[in-house]
């Protein structure tokens, strides 16, 4: 069974009356990319707000790296970088000189510096002025500055927001290196399926505060398994005779479903409906995308 390196018992955090996150059970395996979904507002910034001791929870417990983060803030911290919402810097100063004023407050070797620069691929830039970066550049930094203590768990809440195609490229690239290069398991906030899609090894959705789904991608993947759908004219007696052959049918309006049919089944049960003597007008495969299987979850609402 894979370390936990994240696990939350119930967190839970109101606002007066309003329920931000509601009993949230997180477990994040160690090596892992842990992307947290959510439409806009569903508790994905409270949630990380919590993790890093910025604010309280209502009730509920923490475990970073199998420590309570109520009594032990200080060593899960200096063992976790973040990057929530826009990132800080002196835009007058260099990307290099931005680097080296935290490092000095994080008492790390300067030669970090270089590192952390290579790694998120700013070295050409490093002697340039912040003001002159591009968002994708300085969303870079920004992960930087969090690589500086050398942590083992980065925290990021929607990286990519407002980057152009080349950025999101940048950042989802930057991102996937993280656990194999670096040892780092990474969590990552976003409303976008797409993005998660094609870097996340995990998933968490969540919706109104409550966590909806939680597996590895794979699982997730599992549920966009191909449905073959058949418009027969007797869909009632249809149903009836597959499921005295041995297969599983639902029925949705007029029309037959079968999950996990492959092709040459598919031509078997076209063959043996033919000679039952039922007309079938239609017959085809539908599979489900990963957007319709997240809008499930979170309603029709739900950003994408």
């Amino acid at each position: 069974m894979s370390e936990i390196i994240i696990e939350t018992s119930n967190l839970t955090r109101k606002y007066g009356t309003k329920l931000s996150v509601n009993q949230l059970n997180l477990r994040v395996p160690k090596g892992s990319i842990y992307g947290f979904l959510g439409p806009n507002g569903a508790g994905k910034t409270t949630t990380i707000r919590m993790l890093l001791g910025l604010i309280r929870p209502t009730s509920g417990q923490i475990r970073i790296f199998n420590q309570e983060i109520a009594k032990h803030r200080i060593n899960i911290l200096r063992r976790t970088g973040s990057l929530v919402e826009s990132p800080s810097y002196y835009g007058h100063l260099t990307g290099y000189d931005n680097l080296h004023v935290v490092a000095k407050l994080l008492k790390v070797p300067v030669k970090r510096i270089d590192e952390v620069l290579e790694i998120v691929r700013l070295t050409p830039a490093a002697k340039q002025t912040v003001k002159g970066y591009s968002l994708g550049m300085k969303q870079r930094l920004g992960i930087a500055t969090a690589l500086l203590g050398n942590p083992d768990l980065l925290i990021l809440d929607e990286p990519t927001n407002g980057l152009d195609p080349a950025g999101i490229h940048e950042i989802r690239a930057l991102i996937k290196d993280m656990p194999t290069q670096h040892g780092i398991t990474v969590v990552v906030s976003s409303h976008l399926l797409s993005e998660i899609d094609q870097m996340a090894t995990h998933v968490g959705i969540i919706d109104h505060g409550q966590l909806l789904f939680q597996d590895s991608i794979g699982k997730l993947r599992e549920q966009s398994a191909p449905l073959l759908v058949i418009k027969v004219d007797k869909p009632d007696e249809a149903q009836q005779w597959l499921q005295a052959n041995g297969y599983q049918v639902i029925i949705d309006g007029d029309l037959l479903q079968l999950s996990n049919i492959d092709v040459e089944t598919t031509k078997s049960i076209n063959k043996q409906l033919f000679q039952a003597g039922f007309s079938v007008y239609h017959i085809k495969e539908h599979r489900r995308s990963l957007e319709d299987i997240f809008l499930d979850y979170v309603g029709k609402e739900g950003s994408l």
